[in-house]
């Protein structure tokens, strides 16, 4: 079978190729908007599914849809509208645990199986001058909650609870289970 990931996402093509040699990109057209009544808890879960569904699917292929939130104290923090906007988050996420959640989904033409994963994420108390000098010096334009653990905002992150690849944008340990268990596909 053939692999597709419905994701522009470069963090997200990295982290398949380490279990996955040959797959497909098709980007997403999905609307990533969601209605305030949606429990933020499920937003993610929807937003993949939709992405999976947005691409087409030929024969015997998989689609991969994924996104990612960040939640903190009960807000959910997407990519920042800007500078201001990511300093805002960045504050807020300073000496506290939040949560980041991926949704994943997986398609096939006869099969569609999705589920949210969550890790935790033990922020130490950051100054003002270092969230400024990530925010000018990184790109956390493009991130949920306006950081990527796998850059210099490691140094933030005490600790962590959970799948560390889940936080970068894809659980790539349930992924791999999912299309194991519900698909009978083992990734090379």
């Amino acid at each position: 079978m053939k692999i597709v990931l419905a994701s522009a996402s470069a963090r997200r093509k990295e982290i398949l190729s380490m279990v996955c040699k040959d797959f497909d990109i098709r980007i997403s057209n999905a609307d990533e908007s969601y209605s305030d009544e949606i429990p933020i808890c499920n937003v993610a879960k929807i937003l993949a599914e939709r992405k999976a569904m947005s691409v087409p699917l030929y024969g015997d292929e998989i689609v991969i849809g994924c996104d990612t939130v960040v939640i903190c104290k009960d807000e959910l923090m997407g990519k920042p509208k800007g500078r201001d906007d990511a300093i805002r988050m960045l504050e807020k996420l300073s000496k506290n645990t939040h949560s980041v959640i991926s949704g994943i989904c997986v398609r096939s033409r006869d099969k569609v199986f999705s589920e949210s994963v969550e890790s935790l994420v033990y922020m130490r108390n950051m100054s003002r001058e270092e969230i400024e000098k990530y925010v000018d010096n990184e790109q956390p334009y493009d991130k949920a909650g306006a950081y990527g653990i796998q850059e210099s905002a490691g140094a933030f992150v005490s600790r962590i609870e959970g799948d560390f690849y889940n936080i970068v944008g894809l659980p790539l340990c349930r992924l791999v289970e999912i299309l194991k268990d519900e698909f009978s596909v083992v990734l090379d």
